[in-house]
């Protein structure tokens, strides 16, 4: 056998074994917004968000705008049923209004609206999957809170600011669940 024919012979696996070689090797690599998720996980189930607050439908409202966001952010999929992965409660906790700017007929001008949540993300067992790193809560329960402002000059009300920060609230819930760098 002539020396270019053996060279001829041994391209073609080298490329093989180079080629095998680098799918054995990222076949645990994930691409994307996958790398920011637990890779276990598959479905959550989101109950009804229960709400302190006396305004009517915030908790419904709340659980709509986590549950879109996490179809939309995430590679998991919302189910209806608490068989499902993990399960990712939430409790709205406090809902204030607060004037901000007044005129002088005592008419608010810039409202400051704020909620708070206590968001709590288990698996099937009931075991947390995130516990909160720096803050002094216990280690299956996580507050958070949004604030949106309202300014009724620029045609806004209360209704409008209220979406905004359970928009803001749900981004914040859901980003919880990316795994820790």
């Amino acid at each position: 056998m002539t020396p270019q024919q053996q060279l001829r012979s041994i391209v073609p696996a080298a490329f093989l074994a180079i080629v095998l070689a680098q799918l054995v090797g990222c076949a645990a690599y994930r691409v994307g917004s996958q790398t920011l998720y637990a890779s276990d996980i598959k479905t959550v189930y989101v109950p009804m968000i229960e709400s302190t607050s006396f305004r009517r439908g915030l908790g419904e409202q709340l659980t709509e705008a986590v549950v879109k966001e996490i179809e939309l952010k995430t590679p998991f999929k919302v189910v209806g049923t608490p068989n499902a992965d993990s399960i990712l409660s939430t409790r709205l906790v406090s809902e204030t209004k607060r004037v901000v700017v007044e005129n002088q007929n005592d008419d608010p001008r810039a409202v400051e609206v704020n909620l708070m949540a206590e968001v709590t993300w288990l698996n099937r067992r009931r075991q947390p999957l995130q516990v909160p790193a720096n803050l002094a809560l216990p280690a299956d329960l996580l507050t958070i809170g949004q604030t949106s402002a309202l300014l009724p000059e620029a045609g806004q009300s209360i209704a409008t600011s209220q979406q905004q920060a359970i928009e803001r609230l749900a981004q914040q819930i859901v980003s919880t669940m990316e795994e820790p760098w």
